[in-house]
């Protein structure tokens, strides 16, 4: 907690002097942040590096990481489907950012569940930019030594050590495939989600899964792809329950309805000197 009141969360080197392979991880994780402004992504708001320790200073992030809403049992708390498409499109939107609209593109090289962070409200905030790269606008890939979690990583940058943007596609993919398959998540998107919905999202895995690089989707169109799918589910929701409005009618108000016609009279004009009592011209029966 700062002076201020403010919580915060600090991240310290887990060497005490010399560890400058982790030094140099911070600094290029500071110099990563300068570059970024995006509501979806984490913020650095101070460092220290002249310590025995080196230390980063972020936004603390309430709710932790998206990897134990996905693998581990939660029974104050379970994403929904709803929830689970949004933050699918807010942590695409980052990467969609990253990779096209930052001063320079930048490629995250670790994204996971766990590099995921969730606020007080459950929004996402993609974490971790300690072997993240900037490159130039001209530049198709970074060669690199193969760096990142394994069961993320694209097979293409394990086989040829050439990172591209499609490299993070690929990574994102799998959480998608986390999202969709994860031991606590697959009961709730079974029971939330409609089967056509979940299948466009699994297509999508797939195709940002794909083993060709350049058969992937980019992150714009993967945004593209997932706004579609909640639009149509916000449409289908809010249409459900426009009928279900509709047709939700108190049975004591048709019973009084028909009453009313029933058991009414009126004047029988004979000439327009005379009346006379009417017969009903509806028998109801109520049930």
């Amino acid at each position: 907690m700062l002076e201020d009141g403010r919580i915060v969360a600090v991240k310290k080197s887990k060497i005490v002097d010399g560890g400058d392979q982790e030094v140099r991880q911070f600094i290029n994780e500071i110099v990563i942040f300068s570059q970024i402004i995006h509501r979806n992504v984490v913020k650095l708001l101070s460092c220290c590096l002249e310590t025995e320790i080196s230390l980063l200073v972020y936004e603390f992030i309430a709710n932790g990481t998206l990897s134990k809403y996905i693998h581990k049992q939660n029974e104050e708390f379970s994403l929904t489907w709803e929830m689970t498409l949004r933050v699918a499109i807010e942590v695409a939107g980052a990467l969609a950012y990253l990779h096209s609209q930052a001063a320079c593109p930048i490629y995250h090289r670790d994204i996971k569940s766990s590099n995921i962070l969730l606020d007080d409200k459950y929004r996402a905030k993609v974490a971790d930019f300690g072997t993240s790269r900037s490159v130039s606008i001209d530049q198709t890939h970074l060669t690199t030594l193969v760096h990142g979690t394994f069961g993320y990583l694209d097979p293409e940058y394990l086989q040829s050590s050439q990172f591209t943007d499609k490299s993070d596609v690929y990574s994102f993919g799998v959480v998608l495939a986390e999202l969709l398959t994860g031991e606590k998540t697959d009961v709730r998107v079974m029971k939330d989600g409609g089967k056509e919905e979940i299948m466009k999202v699994a297509n999508l895995a797939k195709r940002c899964l794909n083993l060709n690089g350049r058969k992937r989707p980019t992150m714009k169109e993967v945004v593209a792809e997932l706004e579609g799918i909640q639009l149509s589910v916000n449409t289908s929701n809010h249409a459900h329950q426009n009928l279900a409005n509709v047709a939700y009618v108190q049975p004591q108000e048709i019973t009084e309805a028909w009453d009313v016609v029933s058991t009414s009279t009126g004047p029988c004009t004979d000439g327009g000197s005379s009346s006379c009592d009417a017969q009903p011209l509806l028998t109801v029966k109520t049930v």
